[in-house]
């Protein structure tokens, strides 16, 4: 498989760094499998002669970027707020790399992108229309810049015809890995035991629901109204009439800024007042479901377990 990873000016370094040594460590353990499997051919590229690490690292560059690889892998750009990120968006090389990933797409080439290098993939307009994840504090920037875009932020890792996205700064580990799948499940099973990373199907439960809400502010709102009251039961209505709005524009805020409902927002909270209440206080379980909102313990262990996947084995009376 040929793989060109296509490394901006400011390249995230640890981003860069995961991917590589992905791939690296793939083509070194490979020879332990009984089956013959194909090295991994890495060329690293840049849009233009020199590049630089967000750290001010020089990159060893194989050349200028093409369109002949199996796979263009864009890992992040070392922006990681809408501050920084925006004007770098707005770079030459920026509009030259996406220019570029249009000619890989025309010329049957796959692309992968990781983390804020999803907004790179974006501009080039080839995410119109498909499925894609993004890094989680990005995803409300992400939802206004590209609407048409049908944003699966919880998840790490989506798969869309000939593109693949991949969610916060280190899901370039997850990316690589599944690329390395592709080759071989039992390649990538090894390299995943080597490097220590367990599966990481999502990353909603990484996400700090606080930072998300606080992009807008009639969504921050919101939030306040609903963890003033998670005990009790959730009304649209009670909730627009706090806010003086209707209940149209409040679910039309939250859709596009959590791209969740009023309502599976307020879940969302009252899961991780719970999970927090497990891990802080003495109270059992039951007495939980009952402070934030629950008939019984069932309802709000099986949440838990829904949210915050296998790790709600080590919260105390969730087991």
């Amino acid at each position: 498989m040929k793989i060109q990873v296509l490394a901006l000016d400011g390249v995230f370094d640890i981003g860069l760094s995961a991917l590589l040594d992905v791939f690296t460590t793939a083509n070194e353990l490979a020879p332990m499998l009984s089956a013959a499997i194909t090295p991994f051919d890495v060329r690293l590229t840049g849009m233009r002669a020199r590049v630089r690490t967000a750290q001010g690292m020089a990159l060893p560059l194989a050349g200028r970027a093409d369109t002949n690889a199996d796979w263009t892998v864009v890992p992040a750009p070392g922006c990681k707020m809408p501050e920084t990120l925006l004007p770098a968006l707005a770079r030459s090389d920026v509009r030259d790399a996406s220019a570029l990933l249009r000619e890989v797409a025309d010329n049957g080439g796959q692309i992968a992108a990781a983390c804020i290098g999803t907004f790179v993939l974006a501009e080039s307009g080839l995410l119109s229309g498909q499925r894609a994840t993004t890094t989680w504090w990005l995803a409300p920037l992400f939802r206004q810049r590209y609407p048409d875009v049908r944003l699966e932020d919880d998840r790490m890792l989506v798969r869309s015809g000939a593109l693949l996205t991949a969610g916060a700064a280190l899901s370039h580990v997850d990316m690589a890995l599944w690329l390395v799948r592709q080759a071989s499940p039992e390649l990538a099973g090894l390299v995943a035991r080597y490097l220590i990373v367990d599966p990481r199907p999502a990353q909603s439960a990484y996400a700090i629901p606080d930072h998300l809400a606080h992009a807008e502010p009639m969504v921050e709102a919101f939030e306040r109204w609903a963890r003033a009251r998670l005990s009790q039961g959730f009304s649209l209505d009670e909730a627009a009439l706090a806010l003086h709005t209707s209940k149209r524009t409040l679910a039309r805020r939250l859709r596009d800024t959590l791209g969740k409902s009023p309502l599976a927002y307020f879940q969302d909270l009252r899961v991780e007042r719970a999970a927090h209440l497990l891990k802080t206080s003495s109270r059992t379980l039951e007495q939980i479901a009952a402070d934030v909102g629950y008939a019984d313990g069932v309802t709000l262990r099986t949440l838990l377990r829904r949210k915050l996947g296998r790790g709600v084995r080590d919260l105390r009376g969730a087991g």
